[in-house]
């Protein structure tokens, strides 16, 4: 780490601590040429998750559009914003743990919906309805009948 005062390439660290507010390392340094002291902060760098959406467009990811869809689909029902969190940030982990940098948005949606299903059906069921973009009636009703079937 470079001085900030004399530009010396020699430093030393004097105190590291975890700081939970910014989920960083603070580090107290002291230049070995001049002696003066300064902090830094390490974090981890995340690379940004592309997501390609059904007209080409792409997208970063947004853990928040996940959150809003579900508590559409989820709006009078028995099931909590602390479990929708959990899905959305369930999510998030297995895109980040894959090292994916690119994403199609179908395969998010149909993340969402293996999780949704887990918890409540009727949720599940009017999740599928908007993401799935039934063209009818009858393939609304075919869709309902593999679900009753499963």
């Amino acid at each position: 780490m470079k001085c900030m005062y004399c530009g010396c390439e020699d430093s030393k660290v004097m105190d590291s601590r975890a700081t939970i507010e910014t989920n960083a390392i603070r580090r107290r340094r002291e230049c070995l040429k001049c002696g003066k002291r300064w902090t830094t902060y390490e974090t981890v760098e995340n690379t940004p998750i592309l997501v390609i959406k059904k007209n080409g467009s792409i997208q970063p990811f947004n853990k928040n559009k996940i959150i809003s869809g579900l508590i559409k689909a989820c709006e009078k029902r028995p099931v909590s914003l602390t479990q929708i969190e959990d899905i959305a940030n369930d999510i998030e982990k297995e895109l980040r743990d894959s090292l994916t940098q690119e994403i199609r948005s179908i395969k998010i949606g149909d993340m969402v919906m293996e999780r949704l299903k887990q918890y409540d059906e009727v949720s599940y069921i009017r999740f599928a309805s908007v993401y799935r973009q039934f063209k009818d009636v009858s393939s609304f009703i075919d869709f309902l009948s593999d679900f009753n079937e499963n």
